[in-house]
């Protein structure tokens, strides 16, 4: 599985503020991201490697603007 399917599943599950503020990705999410930023480090990755890695990366910085517009709803 792609590090970003995780966040992809979730949002596609539908959810809350309160969940969306709960979210954590998984620990075998996080392994992942540390291995692809390894092998980017290494300059080993592989293209395909490379775009996982960028996309997750957009759809983490997405999910952190997200939390912080779910908590102003939240507060609501």
């Amino acid at each position: 599985m792609k590090a970003y399917e995780e966040i992809v599943d979730f949002l596609a599950s539908g959810t809350t503020p309160r969940g969306i503020s709960l979210f954590k990705a998984s620990e075998s999410t996080k392994q992942r991201v540390r291995e692809l930023l390894n092998l980017e480090k290494e300059g080993i990755a592989t293209s395909i490697e490379k775009t996982e890695l960028d996309d997750y990366l957009r759809l983490e910085h997405l999910m952190r603007l997200t939390k912080a517009r779910a908590k102003k709803y939240a507060q609501s």
